[in-house]
């Protein structure tokens, strides 16, 4: 059954893009303690095969159960998951908010997910209950970035930036029915309004002039999540473009082809990597680059009109120009 939701002229002014480190870290603890839906598709899998290791080490020295109480099948605490403002939002912020929860939210919130599951241990219960949940909550939160998300957040969020960079021309040049269409294939836009074709009932929601929050996200991948309630703003968290890159290393020019004769081994293998906008971050991390390589090289392919530059948040992202296009469509 589809979900239709009312879109104003007001809505279409204030939609914006934001990313959240926090809701990454959280679908990720939910996949690896198997309380997610484990991925129809294989994509995600290298990942969690190489996460596990460090998720048990963590359930083993951390209170990671108190996080896996709060997110009970169908249902997780609002304020785990406060509202990203920008896309350059930090995980220290979003933590920081998280500390500063008002206790009667907390408590609300932590009745609701004793409710919906069974019988918890007596120290999940303590500090769930305690008045000290919210920070507790927080610092376990902090430990399991640490250990998860941090040591691959560059080139997480390379991904995540590069997609709303993506998105957000879209949404410029091509409006709403083209990007909506191009996000999922649930999502169309329909006699001016979002339709969502998979939804529990048959129902229309209305943004009401609050505007829309798009999240591209890597661990909710294949599947999407709306927000439409309080105290969220109108959110849609969908798969990120590219999810794949973060794996698996992009396809190099072979040795002496007309592209790599032309400009080289390096830059050939860089220009055949801006399929979609990268930071040199994820170029670096995706080609086995170093950045300093990496930047020297996009200096002189953009001197050269083949690529070009936009800053996207705290990273300036890369792409390639019509000339660069063609240059690589006549070398495949």
């Amino acid at each position: 059954m589809p979900l239709r939701i009312e879109v104003h002229s007001e809505d279409l002014t204030r939609t914006r893009f934001a990313l959240s480190p926090l809701w990454e870290l959280s679908h990720a603890l939910r996949l690896l303690a198997g309380t997610g839906h484990e991925p129809d598709e294989p994509v995600l899998r290298p990942w969690l095969m190489r996460a596990r290791e460090r998720f048990r080490d963590l359930a083993r020295d951390t209170d990671v159960a108190v996080i896996q109480a709060l997110h009970p099948p169908g249902w997780g605490a609002d304020f785990l998951s406060p509202v990203p403002e920008r896309v350059d939002t930090t995980i220290g912020e979003l933590l920081d908010r998280v500390r500063s929860t008002p206790a009667a939210q907390v408590q609300r919130e932590v009745a609701e997910a004793l409710r919906r599951q069974p019988q918890l241990g007596r120290r999940v219960e303590r500090i769930l209950t305690s008045d000290q949940a919210a920070e507790r909550t927080a610092s376990i939160l902090a430990v399991a970035w640490e250990v998860l998300l941090e040591p691959e957040w560059h080139t997480l969020r390379a991904i995540l930036e590069r997609d709303v960079v993506y998105r957000a021309g879209q949404l410029a040049a091509q409006g709403w029915a083209a990007a909506l269409e191009d996000l999922h294939p649930q999502l169309g836009w329909r006699h001016g309004r979002i339709e969502l074709s998979q939804w529990p009932s048959d129902e229309t929601a209305d943004l009401g002039g609050r505007g829309l929050l798009f999240i591209p996200s890597v661990f909710v991948w294949p599947r999407l999540a709306l927000s439409i309630d309080p105290p969220w703003p109108p959110a849609l968290i969908y798969p990120a473009r590219g999810v794949a890159a973060l794996w698996e290393r992009p396809g190099c020019p072979g040795p002496g082809t007309a592209l790599d004769r032309l400009i080289g081994t390096s830059r050939a293998a860089i220009l055949l990597a801006l399929e979609d906008p990268a930071s040199t971050s994820q170029l670096a991390a995706a080609l086995g680059q170093s950045l300093g390589g990496i930047g020297d090289h996009l200096a002189v392919l953009r001197d050269a009109g083949l690529v070009t530059r936009a800053r996207a948040g705290r990273s300036v992202l890369y792409w390639r120009t019509a000339v660069g296009d063609a240059l690589v469509a006549a070398e495949l």
